[in-house]
């Protein structure tokens, strides 16, 4: 069976800035992929490419079977049923002059189905993400920040997607609502066998829902594998960075934090070798050549001295 997505080589640039330099990963039917990453590594624009929000110049965008990158809009349109995006700012994403009820049905009216109750649609898709009826008759500025991001997933599920692209699903809510929200979404991919791309930096979140996962560095994939192999057995030092900063909540556990050197390089002149070896604690001679990507049962791994290899 064909995966659900399948992204190949994937390449945006603007202008002579190279932000994604050939991202490869595939998310298979009812799977949760996660991309982690620091700030300006390239994971939102790796979205936005697959939703056709954002440029891409060269690779491969194939949505259950069908090459999609560089399609026009007339022929992306009837794929936006099946492909649902998720915005970062729920409430900024919330037009502040339209109730709840105009919001989540709007994508009714874009694609022309005038048949729907648009009542019943409001109160059916507010009823699957936990929200009371009445909450149709509220406007955005009258909603929480969990409140707002359930209505961007109430949005979100109107047409009865297949790949939902979240960006950054729980920014700026509390550990509790995080948690409720994450409940919310592992549940209705298993009632709804929905695919999910979850961009993220928060490796909570990634450990509660995703299945497997990609570390992006500078719009490369260094490591990527299923979440419990890469939260065991870390093969790159990045991911391994990123890793012992993740904040424990036992407070009696002992920490080994490892410290990143530094801040990530500019993409407008990108180092040459090992682009991550200035900041790398495990940095040797060997760092001056080009690493390459190596895969060994199912986990791959772009560097010159992986670990557990």
């Amino acid at each position: 069976m064909s995966p659900i997505l399948e992204v190949k080589d994937l390449q945006t640039s603007y202008g002579t800035v190279n932000v994604l330099a050939g991202v490869s990963f595939t998310v298979e039917q009812g799977e949760t992929y996660a991309m982690v990453g620091e700030s300006g590594s390239g994971k939102t624009t790796v979205i936005r490419a697959i939703a056709g929000l954002a440029p891409a110049q060269a690779g491969s965008v194939k949505f259950d079977g069908q090459e999609i990158r560089g399609v026009g809009e007339r022929a992306m349109r009837p794929l936006r049923k099946d492909i649902a995006m998720m915005f970062q700012d729920p409430t900024g994403s919330l037009s502040p002059r339209l109730t709840i009820r105009n919001l989540i049905t709007e994508p009714y009216k874009i694609q022309g189905m005038k048949d729907r109750d648009l009542d019943a649609e409001a109160k059916r898709l507010l009823e699957l993400v936990n929200l009371p009826a009445h909450f149709a008759d509220r406007y955005p500025y009258q909603l929480s920040g969990g409140q707002a991001r359930r209505v961007g997933v109430a949005r979100a599920l109107a047409l009865e997607p297949k790949l939902i692209l979240a960006d950054e699903p729980t920014a700026g809510l509390d550990v509790s609502v995080q948690g409720e929200l994450l409940n919310l979404l592992n549940d209705l991919r298993e009632r709804l066998d929905l695919s999910m791309v979850i961009i993220t930096h928060n490796l909570n979140v990634v450990r509660h829902v995703a299945d497997r996962m990609g570390i992006l560095y500078l719009g490369r994939l260094v490591e990527e594998g299923t979440t419990e192999a890469i939260f065991h057995e870390p093969r790159h030092p990045y991911t391994n960075c990123l890793l012992s900063a993740n904040p424990e909540p036992d407070p009696d556990a002992r920490l080994d934090r490892i410290a990143l050197k530094g801040e990530p390089p500019s993409l407008v002149k990108r180092p040459t070798g090992c682009e991550f070896r200035d900041r790398c604690p495990m940095a040797s001679d060997i760092c001056t050549q080009v690493p390459h990507w190596e895969v060994t049962d199912g986990h791959g791994v772009r560097c010159l001295t992986p670990r557990h290899l």
